[in-house]
């Protein structure tokens, strides 16, 4: 498969009608289709239904849809990369879950702009499963990723922060009251869950024998909604510290568990991949910025 040839397919795949796409590549309409049917009769595969006005992707081609976005995403890194080998620009991808530890990653992406104003920074939120799909594919050149995860097929270095549990709620509910909650305090409440920490049962030997009294009403991947249904309800959030403004001004507070739970948070790359420019001197600052708050 050609780049420009997958190129051709993601337009056609956008327009959803070959005079449209070729319009807008500027070709002429049957050079396009001749381009997808060649493509369709290299991979063996049917990739759209051809309708009088319209087409529609078949089960392959929304496949290849997803797969070419990434395919020419790598290509284009790459070749900005390689274009920027000889001096510091280039781009930088991070993806990472929300946690308050990336605050030192910001500032020092902060400081690489300020000192080298051709570097292009990239940040992309999601949980683990998404982050490590990217980073195994190179869209991504790091991972942050928070918790105890098996880190063997990766390089990684781990932060000083830790992110710590707790119990995000309204300001008048009666456990705002409370400096810290303790499993029994949660009994027959309504709670949004982690969907990541839902999954890995983060919260099982925590809650002991009171699991089955909590009422889980369901999950989260990332906490900007979760923090608006725990403002305008009696529904309660399990999450990290710090990621809510509970100032005096905002309706919602932040109460830690008891027994403390905590995460570790550990940003990792792919094991022998030569880093680009950008990425080495990324991975020194932090490495250093560790270094120095550790001593």
């Amino acid at each position: 498969m050609e780049l420009r040839v997958l190129n051709y397919f993601l337009a056609t795949a956008q327009e959803l009608n070959m005079t449209r796409a070729a319009e807008k590549l500027l070709v002429s309409q049957p050079a396009l289709s001749r381009q997808i049917a060649d493509l369709e009769a290299e991979l063996g595969v049917k990739l759209f239904i051809r309708q009088p006005r319209r087409l529609i992707l078949t089960s392959a081609g929304r496949y290849l849809q997803t797969q070419a976005k990434e395919i020419l995403a790598l290509a284009d890194k790459t070749k900005q990369n390689l274009i920027s080998s000889t001096v510091i620009n280039g781009d930088l991808t991070i993806g990472a879950g929300e946690s308050y530890a990336m605050q030192r990653i910001l500032n020092l992406l902060s400081e690489l702009i300020e000192d080298y104003p051709e570097v292009k920074v990239h940040l992309f939120s999601g949980d683990y499963t998404v982050t490590e799909q990217k980073l195994n594919n190179g869209t991504l050149d790091f991972a942050v990723i928070m918790g105890d995860l098996p880190l063997g097929n990766y390089e990684s270095l781990q932060l000083p922060e830790k992110d710590r549990w707790g119990v995000l709620m309204s300001k008048d509910d009666e456990l705002a009251k409370l400096d810290s909650i303790r499993p029994e305090d949660l009994v027959n409440r309504q709670i949004l869950n982690s969907e990541q920490a839902s999954e890995k049962g983060r919260f099982q030997r925590w809650f002991g024998n009171l699991y089955r009294q909590v009422n889980f009403v369901g999950t989260y991947n990332l906490y900007y909604n979760a923090g608006l249904m725990a403002k305008n309800s009696k529904i309660l959030i399990l999450s990290y510290d710090r990621l809510a403004n509970t100032s005096e001004d905002f309706d919602l507070v932040f109460r830690p568990l008891s027994p403390a739970l905590t995460e570790p948070v550990t940003i990792i790359w792919k094991h022998e991949t030569e880093l680009s420019t950008i990425a080495q001197l990324f991975i020194n600052r932090l490495s250093a910025s560790i270094s120095d708050d550790t001593k």
